[in-house]
């Protein structure tokens, strides 16, 4: 198995101990290492100067002393633990030694001939008589009439039983504390992942079929905590717009199910037997409306639903509002006439604005046939500036809104019992809203003094006529 592939295997609590125990690691062989290091250079130091001491007694003996070195076993130099001591004279050759040591010199004449005033360490890997290592102090002396270099000497035979011991518990101490750390650094990494497994374990429990459920959140405010509140909002945006759309295709089935109920009548009717030709022709013509509203009702359905994606394409260009306002006067004058209501277009303020032109027109259209269907007396068309946004307004002289109504007169399907659609499939005030947003505006609405009002508010900026 590729090194990415044990990787992708091994869990979060198992990869994060491994890395605590790999670093743990680290920091305990460096401490032993600095350890062992420390107390080897303090052991060394404690051993040179105990050579110096040493060696002082020895000048002190040989200028002092007429037995010589040999002859003073009952002083402390004759103790083996504390070395062995010689006298050289300036050919190298053993002038005194004691018991420890034996005649053989343990310095050759050249390093003789180059100990310096200061005196000179070094160490050997053996002397007669004496186990391991042996650290060794050369100091030149002027005794007895001629030159001799004393030498002191001492085995480190203790210091590396003394080393070993400490390596020994540095490495036992340091598996142990390399173990129980990462047992307890497993342990706490799988207690901090344990409410992140418990949300897990509800995620996957969590359907569907039963929304309202949550994750549950750890009484704490740490990062878990707060990926589980995230989390939970993210679940409550889920679940509104599921809601939102289960109620769509309610409402969308319920309005296709009026005309699709009437189509099949019709048609039914025209199949039961002969019909005259008025008949017929009455049956067809009927058939083609509700087709042309199951057809306007597929196509707004498709422009709010683009336009919720945001995928509801509009190409802007210059556009004089008094004059888009004039067309759709011009448009609909007809109609207004037939119902024995007029359209005027208030021409205070005409404004260049950057938009769709068949966007707006078929925003503004289904406001005038709102205003036309449920409004009374004249209708006026007018444009409106402020600081951050263009109004483009159609008011009427009607009963207005019911004001328990209004919250939710953009809403799709929206129609109200009592107030000014009961007819329709309540999709044209979404589609305004829809034409708004994408233009990266709003739709608002309103109940004046002398009747209702709608309008389109798109970003300002641009320039008054």
């Amino acid at each position: 198995m590729t090194a990415p592939g044990a990787r992708r295997r091994l869990t979060v609590r198992t990869r994060v101990s491994l890395i605590f125990a790999i670093v743990l690691a680290t920091v305990l062989g460096g401490t032993g290492v600095f350890v062992d290091l420390r107390v080897r250079a303090e052991m060394n130091h404690a051993i040179d100067q105990s050579l110096r001491s040493r060696a002082g007694l020895v000048v002190a003996l040989v200028r002092e002393a007429d037995s010589g070195l040999r002859q003073a076993g009952r002083t402390t130099l004759n103790n083996r633990a504390r070395g062995f001591a010689q006298v050289l004279d300036a050919r190298g050759a053993t002038f005194d030694f004691s018991p420890e040591a034996g005649r053989q010199p343990v310095l050759t004449p050249a390093e003789v001939a180059g100990v310096r005033t200061t005196g000179e360490f070094s160490t050997r890997t053996a002397v007669a008589g004496l186990p391991g290592d042996v650290r060794l102090l050369a100091i030149p002396v002027r005794a007895q009439g001629q030159n001799l270099v004393v030498v002191v000497g001492s085995t480190l035979a203790e210091r590396e039983a003394a080393l070993t011991s400490l390596r020994t518990l540095l490495i036992i101490g340091g598996l142990g504390a390399l173990v129980l750390s990462a047992l307890a650094g497993y342990l706490a990494v799988a207690g901090a992942l344990r409410p992140i497994e418990l949300m897990r374990q509800r995620a996957e429990a969590i359907t569907a079929a039963e929304p309202g459920s949550r994750l549950p959140v750890p009484p704490t405010d740490d990062e878990v905590a707060r990926l589980g509140g995230t989390l939970n909002s993210m679940l409550d945006r889920l679940e509104g717009a599921l809601r939102h759309e289960r109620t769509f295709v309610m409402d969308a089935s319920h309005e296709l199910r009026s005309p699709l109920a009437i189509l099949k009548t019709e048609l039914e009717l025209a199949l039961r037997g002969p019909q005259s030709t008025e008949a017929l022709e009455q049956t067809i013509r009927s058939a083609s409306q509700e087709t042309d509203r199951l057809t306007q009702l597929a196509e707004d359905l498709l422009t709010i639903a683009r336009g919720e994606q945001g995928q509801l394409v509009v190409t802007k260009s210059p556009l004089d509002t008094g004059e888009l306002l004039e067309g759709l006067r011009d448009r609909f004058a007809s109609r207004a006439l037939d119902a024995g209501r007029s359209i005027v277009v208030s021409d205070s303020v005409r404004v260049t604005v950057s938009a769709d032109r068949a966007r707006l027109e078929q925003a503004l259209a289904n406001l005038i046939e709102n205003a036309l269907r449920y409004g009374e007396g004249e209708i006026t068309l007018w444009t409106h500036v402020t600081d951050a946004s263009v109004e483009l307004h159609v008011s009427d002289r009607g009963r207005g809104f019911d004001p328990r109504f209004l919250p939710d007169a953009f809403r799709r399907f929206s129609r109200h019992e009592s107030g000014r659609s009961t007819e329709g499939t309540g999709l044209g005030l979404a589609i305004v809203v829809t034409i708004a947003s994408a233009h990266h505006g709003s739709a608002h609405a309103a109940n004046r003094d002398d009747g209702a009002d709608v309008w389109l508010a798109l970003p300002a900026g641009q320039e008054a006529a």
